[in-house]
Order: C-alpha cells, then structure tokens, then sequence
C-alpha cells in the first residue's frame, strides 16, 4: 500500500507544495478556458445573480457531479487499450467499488489510483491522453453525471457566470469533463511534461484539500473575482477548505463529517443520491428538477443491482 500521507494533508494550512499545486492548477485552467455561455433571461433572479461578473462557481468532481471517481474511469479506459495488465484493472475495479458503497473518498484508495497512473502515463504524450479521454468519457463518464448538479451549474452559466471544475483528477481529463459539460474550464491535477510528454511526476501535490482552496484563490485573483460573491459546491469534507473560502458553500451529495460541518454553520444541502429534499431553501428551481432526475436514475440502477 502507498502511504495514505500522499493524499491526506498532514496539516490543515496549505504546505509550499499545495500552494504551488494550486497555482500550476489555476494557471492551466486559465490557458484552457472555453467561452462564458450566454445569459439566459429566465435564470433565477436571486442567486446566481444574473450578470454578476465577479461571481463564479467551482464544482468538485467525483461524487459531486459525478458518480464515481474520474480516475478510476480513466483507469478502465487505459486498460481497454491495454495501456497495463489485468491486476492492475482489479485494483482499479476494488477501489471503485469502495468508493461507490462507501459514498465518501478512501485517501488510501486514492492514492494509490494515483500513483499507479503516473507511472501508467509516464512516456506518453500529452495529447495522446487528451484524445483517450474524450473516448473514455462517451464510454464510461457521460451517463454518471449527476443531473441535479448538472442543472445547479448550468444555472451558475446562465446568469453568466464561469464555472470551474475543482478537482484531484488530472486536469487533462478535468478539462475533457468539463469542456463536454459546457463547463468554462477545469482545475486539476498537473503532471508534469517536458515537450509534451509526461514525466511521471506532479507539478507540487494533488489539488486536494488545502491545495484545491489554493487553486480557487489563485484563479480567483486572476480572474478578478470577489470570492464573497462565489458558490462553491462537494461532497467530501476534504474540500471544507474550499468551501469556506466562497459566500455561498454547498454541500453535495455530503459524506457525514460535511454534512454534520454544514449543518452547523447553516450551509445549504441537497443529495442527489436518494432524492431527498434540500436543507435549505434557495437552490433555482431548474436544480429540483434534476434531483428528482437524478434521484429516480439512482433507484433505476439499485434496483437492478438487486435483481
């Protein structure tokens, strides 16, 4: 087993290497980022605020837009084109399975996915694994995005606003999900790549925890935002940093220790994974629609499962 201090944060402030996993993030996914969406003038009045250009939002990935990690998906992609051996795609299968019943992340788990796949990529060329990804997305991504947060961001991008994904995955493959999502851009981890070809090390650490509220504050003062005015949305209470960094935290989908912190300081809610209704009111009527969409998925599957 890799050490679990690989991915957990040894402290609750941000270490150098989380402040430079954080701006090589917000760096790249400035270089990438695709064009606002257009305004929409049935968006909700209240929040988001239509038109407010200092405002964005920052989603996290896995377990909060999608179900699953991204990096266990990619791992099923990579071993389709036989980019490693069938024991290797049983880890894989092991740790997604974990983190499907436990609903939270594994840090060990975790980790060790990640380090299995920089030395899987290691040799390869950048835009090679850009390519794979968009394969593997239509293969095993597209139909795991939860509905509800789908429709909480597209309410972000039509009153205007940008809205980043934030996450631990590489960014390459963020940038993918996020660019089919219609989603501005991508936070991520950053491999690093001499003349487009990856080395099989990272840029500082993986943008988790301290190191994705780096990335957002980096971004933020790029961009010219007022954090005050932001939203930020997880499920995992890895992410508390990020979340208290914005004025409008959400928590998604939450794991018990986000869920018990929220709940405290009066965050708004909502579980798409069982339809339950939010904590708290305020969330646009477009994001109920798509709990009720994405909660009916979930028993559809159950179901299945149990048959």
């Amino acid at each position: 087993m890799a050490a679990l201090g690989w991915l957990t944060p040894r402290r609750r402030s941000a270490t150098a290497r989380s402040v430079l996993a954080g701006e090589a993030s917000a760096e790249a996914a400035r270089k990438n980022q695709e064009a606002p969406a257009p305004l929409d003038e049935a968006a909700e009045p209240d929040f988001p605020v239509l038109g407010d250009d200092r405002a964005a939002a920052f989603f996290d990935l896995d377990n909060t837009v999608m179900q699953g990690a991204a990096i266990f998906h990619f791992g099923r992609g990579l071993y389709k084109r036989k980019f490693f051996e069938t024991r290797d795609l049983a880890r894989f299968a092991w740790q997604q399975a974990w983190f499907r019943l436990a609903g939270v992340e594994d840090p060990e788990h975790m980790q060790e996915a990640r380090d299995s796949a920089l030395s899987i990529v290691k040799g390869h060329r950048v835009a090679e694994l850009q390519t794979i990804g968009e394969e593997i997305y239509d293969e095993y991504m597209a139909e795991r995005i939860w509905p509800g947060t789908r429709a909480l961001a597209q309410a972000h991008l039509d009153a205007g606003q940008k809205v980043w994904l934030v996450t631990a995955a590489p960014v390459e493959i963020a940038g993918v999900i996020a660019r089919r999502l219609g989603l501005t851009g991508a936070l991520g981890t950053v491999a690093e790549s001499v003349d487009g070809v990856y080395t099989g090390k990272l840029v500082g650490e993986p943008l988790h925890g301290p190191a994705k509220a780096e990335a957002v504050r980096a971004l933020a003062a790029a961009e010219g935002l007022d954090l005050s005015r932001c939203a930020a949305y997880s499920d995992s209470h890895n992410d508390i940093p990020m979340l208290s960094l914005v004025g409008h935290p959400y928590a998604i989908n939450p794991d018990t220790k986000l869920r018990k912190h929220a709940r405290e300081l009066d965050w708004r809610l909502r579980d798409y994974r069982t339809g339950r209704k939010a904590a708290k009111v305020g969330i646009p009527a477009a994001a109920g629609v798509g709990a009720v969409a994405g909660g009916t998925a979930a028993a559809i599957a159950l179901s299945r499962r149990r048959r």
